[in-house]
């Protein structure tokens, strides 16, 4: 009994520093990306040129439900953490690990704006990891809310359609300022899965809602859509 013991010691101390091995080459490709990426294309001017897009849309322009929404399902803690939400991430990979997958990020709406910004859509850890670099930085120089408008400017809704600007002429027929409460949550889903739901209304009936559940979950007033 006491070798077993001996040997599975081991082999638990070999696969604790296999993992932390396996960590510090992801975080050091992860911090290559980031570099690599701001080598390319500095922040503020990706940010311009994110505004120079046909349909940039101001934030002060978006009706509040929406803002609401898109905060509610995307990023329920997106006020109160610093750029990426470690409750989330936890939980993400913990399932990730069961999985031995990416299906769970744990991305917060600012490391989704670093992916929409820099990044491919390509699901890679080390990826994740250059996201969160990234998120640190713009959170440094922007606003929660100049953060969120940069979001929802650079989010993809699926049928060729970035951005709010884009995507509510596109799939409403309306100006952004325009939709109705009911709209503005089916809006917010969107970018979970755009292909899908863009061309799908049963799905994207479903998805919003769910956006309204998860409004009323975390406080936030969903309107006349709830």
């Amino acid at each position: 009994m006491g070798l077993l013991a001996k040997v599975l010691k081991r082999v638990l101390l070999a696969a604790l520093v296999l993992v932390l091995a396996v960590c510090a080459v992801t975080a050091w490709r992860g911090y290559g990306l980031y570099r690599d990426a701001l080598s390319r294309h500095g922040i503020e001017e990706a940010v311009a040129e994110l505004k120079e897009e046909p349909g940039y849309t101001s934030i002060d322009e978006l009706p509040q439900v929406y803002l609401d929404a898109v905060v509610a399902v995307e990023d329920h803690r997106f006020y109160e953490h610093g750029g990426i939400d470690a409750i989330a991430i936890c939980r993400a990979a913990v399932n990730d690990l069961r999985t031995l997958s990416l299906r769970e990020g744990g991305s917060t709406i600012t490391q989704q704006l670093a992916k929409n910004l820099f990044f491919t859509q390509e699901k890679r850890f080390s990826r994740k990891v250059a996201e969160v670099f990234m998120a640190f930085d713009l959170e440094a120089l922007y606003s929660k809310r100049e953060i969120l408008e940069l979001y929802v400017n650079s989010a993809y809704f699926g049928d060729g359609f970035t951005g709010i600007g884009q995507a509510a002429p596109g799939l409403l027929g309306k100006k952004p300022q325009d939709m109705t409460d009911y709209e503005s949550t089916l809006m917010a889903g969107l970018p979970n899965a755009p292909n899908v739901l863009s061309a799908d209304q049963d799905a994207a009936a479903a998805r919003q809602r769910l956006v309204v559940r998860q409004m009323e979950k975390y406080g936030f007033d969903p309107g006349a859509a709830g």
